[in-house]
């Protein structure tokens, strides 16, 4: 399995495949596909994809240590920066579709409600690991440095966990909020695990 993942095309094609939710829901809402009301369901839908990949860039981790696929992690980059390609795309539809890109509504909304205010937060830490996600980036900050700042993904998960709960409190609806919830917590919990274990000696 892994001579066939680290084909040349086998990147490419998941590029290709990451680009096609975006390209769903814009089609669909330029031909009004997505419902009563389209502008909260692709704000809505980017917002979720964002969770989903960050599942994802997660999983790479554990999943390469359980099955000793090591071209996984060539992996981990690509969907990192399509984690922050779908925050970016989630925050421009609020700031178009929601407040008309109106900076005097804008600001004082991100501060009034908690879960913009999180959301936001969760942005500018997915905008510095996007920035520094580069090879050039690592050699100017040193390896441990770099390190220490893209583990700032784990912040993002639970700061997107709560996001999603706090926008979902005032309509009481906590089913998807747990099934994210429940997989980012197994994700972050195997890590925790896994260092503890490579501390206890054998």
């Amino acid at each position: 399995m892994q001579a066939l993942l680290a084909r040349s095309w086998v990147k490419p094609l998941l590029f290709v495949l990451c680009t096609l939710p975006a390209f769903w829901l814009v089609g669909a809402g330029l031909l009004n596909q997505l419902g009563a009301n389209p502008a909260e369901a692709l704000i809505r839908g980017l917002g979720d994809w964002t969770l989903r990949f960050l599942c994802l860039v997660l999983l790479v981790t554990p999943l390469r240590h359980h099955t000793g696929w090591t071209v996984l992690a060539r992996w981990r980059r690509m969907l990192g920066l399509f984690v922050f390609f779908y925050a970016s795309l989630h925050l421009l539809a609020y700031a178009w579709l929601d407040m008309g890109f109106d900076l005097v509504e804008l600001l004082p909304d991100i501060v009034k409600r908690p879960f913009i205010t999180v959301g936001m937060l969760a942005w500018g830490l997915l905008l510095a690991l996007a920035a520094t996600s580069f090879n050039r980036a690592i050699k100017a900050m040193g390896a441990r440095r770099w390190q220490r700042l893209h583990r700032a993904v784990y912040a993002v998960a639970v700061l997107g966990v709560l996001h999603f709960f706090w926008m979902r409190a005032g309509k009481q609806l906590f089913g998807e909020v747990a099934v994210y919830a429940a997989l980012l917590g197994a994700l972050l919990g195997w890590r925790v695990w896994w260092r503890f274990r490579a501390r206890v000696p054998a």
